[in-house]
């Protein structure tokens, strides 16, 4: 198998994905209930998003959505921005997650964490903490549209606040307590929050991090903060706050404030690397129907199984975890170092969870090809249907490594979407094949497609990632943003009417397709485009690399410009001559030569943010000059520090190796 080549097939749809899955159980009930039948999953796609009524509808239906007021239409507008969703409908997001009728004693959250023993909770544990807390919060002063922030980890007491907080048709934001203060503050002063939820420390694989003098800065640049509510985790406590034991005191009946369906339920941050953070304000409904729909259709979740996604509370992926809840299913908390003790833990929690789907950055699963790793071998993963992968490319050799160590009875699920829609845009399902290299294609309900230039549709090239058609959970709208003119300028200015998300991607012929990285730091030398994630395919394979990151400077005269690849080497290996002439080599051959670099330079560490990204724009304007502080924010990177190596440093001149 480690001869196949992008496009190859890697895993054909099983013969029996319509009998066994829930997307099968989805077409059981169209033939049943609405007279509809569809040859395929192709064919099932093209209805969702030409009927988009229909589709949308009989989400709506089939999983029972709870209304307190029927809605009138479907959909009333379908303009981009604006499109109104089930209007005249009210609901409340948290009584799915809690308040639907459930076997009180199936586990609901089972958090592992390295400050302090496991937790596990069952449904009737955590409705019965969702009570109570939503009590403490309504004695606080808490309301509908009062906003509650929260400086905390991926623990049980999060979901909780959040759950409490969304029956209360009150607004939900978070932030890991890794974040540094001007971080938290730029976030969490465009809300003009109530109350503030925090923790005082908590350990990062063997090392104990103090969390109070933040904690304190953060109160005094929140002046609307009424209440401080101390959350206990790790060593100390906050002084002057709400006990979390205090706001848990009293048990008091668990009900739900109806809302509309595009009522606030939380905001969503974007990553702050390149200014202040966007406010993405998402609704009840949107958020609600979205997540069914994709849990369910394609991660194939169900009552009883068990979902593991290592994540923090700022990275969107959080957000979804806490919806496997709406689908029945189990959600494994991990909070701390995800290394620690091992590259091994992710894998050996999956067993010891008995996970049916678990989520890996493409990062941790091209370090554990690199180290050798055997999950399957080692550890019990016999309950795992699905291994989802999301947040950067996954290179080919990727695809080859998990489908050879996994087996073809686990279904690798890469997909992308983003924190702007809180979901994916292209992914695969149950019922369809597994190509190498490539998202298997379109989730159901997104008319997305590449666009060149002019707004045309292209296949079998790069382009514009867009979305044509409204989906439930694009953006209410950007908090505190007067008429949407923040809104419109983020994803409608570009092409009128038409989402476009900033990502480089690439369709074939059949639908499925290929991400290549964020749009505005692809590499266009000589006409020749290029998609970052494809360079680092070729230079991450050398054993002396860990890591990379390649910026072009583009020649206002319109020459070739520079290219500048830095590289952080392995323990052991050096930047030497001889490497920098394999790199050359293998880039000449695999790409192209106008994609050899001018400059190979060793760094200490590749600037990321907290989710994983590579931040090449900002390292661009800092070589272009701009301050390293003004380039992106610091506090939400995963190494402050990493920005600094790129001041004072000018390539231009340099001779190519």
């Amino acid at each position: 198998m480690s001869a196949v080549t992008e496009g190859g097939l890697l895993r054909p749809a099983p013969p029996d994905a319509r009998r066994t899955s829930e997307l099968g159980r989805y077409l059981d009930w169209l033939h049943e209930r609405r007279g509809l039948d569809f040859a395929d999953a192709g064919e099932l796609w093209r209805w969702s998003v030409t009927d988009l009524s229909g589709f949308w509808g009989s989400v709506w239906d089939f999983f029972d959505v709870r209304t307190h007021s029927p809605y009138r239409a479907v959909l009333e507008d379908d303009r981009m921005p604006g499109a109104r969703w089930f209007p005249g409908a009210t609901l409340n997001y948290a009584e799915h997650a809690v308040g639907r009728a459930r076997d009180a004693r199936q586990v609901a959250i089972l958090a592992y964490s390295q400050t302090r023993d496991p937790i596990e909770l069952t449904f009737g544990d955590l409705a019965e903490q969702v009570g109570r807390a939503r009590a403490g919060l309504r004695r606080l002063g808490v309301g509908r549209g009062d906003r509650v922030v929260a400086y905390l980890p991926n623990i049980p007491e999060t979901v909780v606040a959040m759950l409490a907080t969304a029956s209360l048709g009150a607004v939900w934001a978070g932030c890991a307590p890794e974040f540094g203060v001007r971080s938290v503050v730029d976030r969490f002063a465009q809300l003009q929050p109530t109350v503030l939820l925090a923790v005082a420390a908590y350990r990062y694989g063997d090392r104990e991090v103090d969390r109070r003098d933040d904690v304190a800065a953060i109160r005094a640049a929140l002046p609307t903060l009424r209440h401080v509510v101390d959350v206990p985790y790790g060593n100390g406590s906050l002084p002057g706050t709400v006990g979390w034991a205090e706001l848990l005191g009293t048990a008091e009946p668990l009900v739900f404030e109806p809302v509309p369906f595009d009522h606030p339920l939380y905001v969503l941050f974007s990553s702050g690397t390149t200014g202040r953070p966007k406010a993405i304000v998402h609704g009840h409904g949107g958020i609600l129907v979205e997540h069914l729909k994709n849990l369910s259709l394609s991660w194939d979740l169900r009552p009883g199984d068990r979902l593991l996604w290592f994540t923090t509370t700022a990275w969107m992926l959080w957000n979804v975890l806490v919806s496997g809840l709406l689908v029945g299913a189990g959600t494994v908390l991990i909070d701390g170092n995800p290394l620690y003790p091992d590259l091994e833990e992710q894998w050996r929690l999956a067993a010891q969870t008995r996970a049916t789907l678990v989520g890996a950055s493409p990062g941790y699963l091209m370090a554990c090809r690199k180290h050798g790793i055997e999950p399957a071998r080692r550890f019990d993963l016999s309950a795992l249907r699905q291994l989802g992968v999301a947040g950067s490319p996954l290179p080919l050799e990727g695809f080859v490594w998990v489908t050879e160590r996994l087996g073809p009875d686990v279904l690798l699920n890469v997909g992308s979407g983003g924190t702007d829609l809180c979901t994916g845009i292209v992914a695969g399902s149950p019922m369809q094949p597994v190509w190498a290299g490539e998202m298997t294609g379109n989730l159901l309900g997104v008319d997305a497609r590449a666009f060149d230039a002019a707004g045309n549709t292209i296949v079998g090239e790069l382009g514009e990632l867009v979305i044509t058609r409204p989906m439930p959970s694009m953006p209410v709208g950007f908090w505190n943003d007067p008429g949407d003119a923040l809104y419109r300028a983020a994803y409608f200015e570009r092409y009128p009417g038409v989402w476009c998300h900033g990502d480089w991607i690439r369709y074939t012929e059949r639908g499925s397709c290929v991400i290549t990285g964020r749009s505005d730091a692809t590499l266009n030398r000589g006409g020749v485009r290029l998609g970052t994630a494809e360079f680092y395919r070729v230079v991450e394979e050398f054993a002396e690399v860990v890591d990379s990151l390649v910026v072009h400077l583009e020649d206002p005269d319109g020459g070739p410009g520079e290219l500048l690849l830095f590289i952080v080497a392995d323990d052991g290996a050096t930047v030497d001559d001889a490497l920098r002439d394999r790199l050359v080599r293998a880039l000449r051959t695999n790409l192209s030569p106008r994609h050899v670099p001018d400059v190979i330079h060793a760094v200490t560490s590749i600037p990321r943010s907290r989710t994983g990204k590579k931040l090449e724009v900002p390292v661009k304007r800092i070589l272009l000059g701009m301050a390293p502080d003004a380039a992106a924010s610091r506090g939400a990177l995963l190494d402050p520090a990493s920005l600094d190596q790129f001041t004072g440093w000018s390539p231009r001149g340099s001779a190519a190796p």
